[in-house]
Order: structure tokens, then sequence, then C-alpha cells
């Protein structure tokens, strides 16, 4: 990878080599400079926090860039970059850009999408168009990111914030995927016994 030149603000982020080597003997490095194992729970959170971006980037490619919910996708994908940013410095504290601001922002477009779709009148099974089962396995990614992140919490400073986030962007990816299935009236409704 050549000269990347990306960031917020003032801060660019450059990376010159990718294959550094560091990372053989099954350590890693947070962004304090401290290594740690690759196993470690706060590597695990981050990786979650990878998986559940690049299943947002699916749902981004499955859609197309023309789609009008495509940018709105790209900020959540740079916020969850936002997110490891300030997770991969141990006790770190946020600043004004993880605030009650971000909450209002995801719940404010979740309300755009839930109040045009049908009301739910049973649990949803995951799947329909191929942009709504896109959208549920961004759902699961992410809910997954938010039981790491719990579990770290559990040993380690976490700000509350950070779950708080990744909390709104589950729900939001739950009405993406009954967006997708025209609003809720092609959902796959789960139906109790069915399966006997």
């Amino acid at each position: 990878m050549g000269n990347t030149t990306s960031g917020r603000g003032d801060t660019p982020v450059r990376i010159d080599v990718v294959t550094t080597r560091g990372g053989d003997g099954g350590q890693t490095s947070l962004g304090s400079g401290v290594r740690v194992s690759k196993a470690s729970l706060r590597i695990e959170m981050l990786g979650a926090l990878d998986e559940a971006n690049a299943s947002i980037g699916m749902i981004g490619a499955t859609i197309g860039a023309g789609h009008a919910l495509a940018p709105i996708l790209q900020k959540f994908q740079s916020l969850l970059f936002d997110l490891g940013g300030l997770l991969c410095v141990p006790d770190r504290v946020p600043d004004d850009a993880m605030g009650p601001a971000i909450l209002r922002w995801i719940e404010a477009e979740s309300e755009v999408l839930r109040a045009a779709q049908e009301p739910l009148r049973s649990f949803v099974l995951p799947g329909g168009t191929p942009a709504a089962a896109a959208s549920h396995v961004a759902r699961t990614t992410i809910r997954r990111a938010e039981r790491v992140l719990v579990a770290l919490s559990e040993t380690e400073f976490v700000p509350n914030e950070a779950i708080q986030i990744v909390n709104r962007l589950s729900d939001f990816f739950f009405l993406l995927g009954r967006y997708f299935n025209d609003d809720g009236r092609s959902d796959l409704a789960w139906v109790p016994g069915s399966s006997v």
C-alpha cells in the first residue's frame, strides 16, 4: 500500500507498510504503544468492531454508491473507525464527538426508517432481499461487538458512550433490514412451531 492519507481534521493517517511482521509472535500494539496478546479481550473487541464495519460495507456494496442511504452507511463506518480509535487506547475518555449528539443522530436516522414501517407482529427471520439479509448480518455482528464491549467493561475502563453507540447502531440495522424488505411488508415472520 502506498502513501495513503486519511483521517479526521488535522490528524492524517499514513500507512506506508502493511506487512510489518510485528504480529508474527501473536502480539500487537494498542494505540498507546503497549504490546498485548492478540487474544486479549480489548483486541477481540476491536476485531468485532472491524467485522461490524466490514458487514456494513457489504450492505453498501449490495445497494450501490448511488443509493440514498449509501452516505449514511459510510458515516456509520467512519463512526466505527472513530470508536476503534478511541478504544484502542485504554483509559481514553471520549471527546464531544462521541457525546449525546451522535446518539441523537443515530436515533433520528432510526426513527426515519421506523416511521414508514409496518408494525411488528412477530419476530423477524433474518433474510428476504439481499440487502435485508446483509443488514441482519450487520445487526448481529454489531450485537456481538456490543457483547464484547460489555465484557471488557467488567474488567477495564470502557466509556459508557461506546456501549450506547453500538446499542443504537444495532437498532438501526434491524430497522434497515425491514426497510429493504419493503418496510416490513415482505419480512419473513417467525411462526412458532413451524420447524416441526
